[in-house]
């Protein structure tokens, strides 16, 4: 029986949207294809669903908090007319070597999303484009882990010797240490798995 999945925390950059290195104009912000609609479907389905995101060009000094801000409110407008609702967004400044708590694949992300809204790991699957966004789900206990190929996704698999993406999902369940429970085409393909296979308590039409 699949585990109920309630939360669904997702990477931004390769994931929701094209990756852009040190992405700071809202501008430039683009969905990935189909993204806007798949989100949507889970958010009627009763997901509630949250951005972790590392940023370490704040740390760098490439970028200010402003434009950060401006860029997510530019995701959100760009998610608002699909109906898809992203409750809250967490993000790490810190540069891989500051040590912080909060970078993925630590799970200070998670663990102060469910200080504020009461996640549980085991209600919760987590989504991304890298390995870190796979090791932050397995360490914090994400029944559900899914890769997706978009963003840095193909290079990431092909790194962890993951087996090749022949159709929109693989199910992994000979699985190495590390890796997802899922390899998926894409954000779509992965929501599609979520809502086909029962994990939501609540789909709806």
């Amino acid at each position: 029986m699949a585990p109920t999945i309630r939360n669904v925390l997702l990477d931004r950059d390769g994931t929701i949207i094209e990756d852009r290195h040190y992405l700071s104009n809202p501008d430039g912000v683009v969905l990935v294809p189909g993204a806007g609609e798949a989100l949507g479907r889970l958010t009627r389905a009763g997901a509630r669903l949250f951005c972790v995101t590392n940023q370490s060009g704040l740390g760098r000094g490439y970028f200010k908090q402003s434009d950060f801000e401006a860029v997510q409110a530019r995701l959100l407008a760009l998610l608002e007319p699909h109906g898809a609702v992203l409750a809250d967004t967490a993000f790490c400044p810190h540069g891989p070597d500051d040590g912080c708590p909060c970078r993925k694949p630590a799970i200070g992300l998670f663990a102060a999303l469910a200080g504020r809204y009461g996640l549980v790991p085991a209600e919760t699957a987590v989504i991304g484009d890298k390995a870190s966004d796979i090791h932050f789900g397995l360490a914090l206990g994400s029944p559900l882990t899914i890769l997706v190929a978009t963003g840095h996704g193909t290079e990431q698999a092909a790194a962890c010797g993951l087996p090749g993406l022949e159709a929109p999902l693989l199910v992994l369940a000979d699985r190495r240490p590390g890796w997802p429970h899922v390899l998926a085409r894409d954000l779509p393909a992965a929501a599609a798995y979520l809502l086909d296979e029962g994990f939501l308590p609540a789909a709806l039409p």
